[in-house]
């Protein structure tokens, strides 16, 4: 069993604390039932801004949840990008999404 950190009460005390000018700016997501991993990242790009040093040092440290993934996918979908204009879109890389594509769709099938 796996316990997620509660990322609401995490960045709820940080806004608090470090930034109360963004409490605004990020209250949307903070209003939410679940923080999943995606609202992670779109508050941290809120909060602290795009430097490109943090990014490339951050795409090898994240981690994305099930709902995150197909999303992305769905995203991909919705909006007919191929894998390199996906992963430019959400800072991947194009061999994660060829992965994911590979072990969702073949889920997809086995489940039918």
């Amino acid at each position: 069993m796996s316990t997620l950190p509660n990322y609401k009460k995490i960045y709820t005390d940080m806004i608090s604390m470090k930034y109360p000018h963004k409490m605004e700016e990020c209250q949307e997501i903070l209003n939410r039932n679940k923080i999943n991993s995606l609202d992670v990242i779109i508050l941290n790009n809120i909060l602290l801004g795009r430097d490109q040093n943090s990014i490339k040092l951050n795409s090898n440290l994240r981690s994305f949840d099930k709902d995150s993934i197909v999303f992305m996918l769905e995203y991909q979908v919705r909006h007919n990008l191929n894998n390199l204009q996906l992963a430019a879109h959400f800072n991947l890389s194009r061999n994660t999404v060829t992965k994911w594509k590979r072990i969702f769709y073949s889920l997809e099938i086995n489940n039918k």
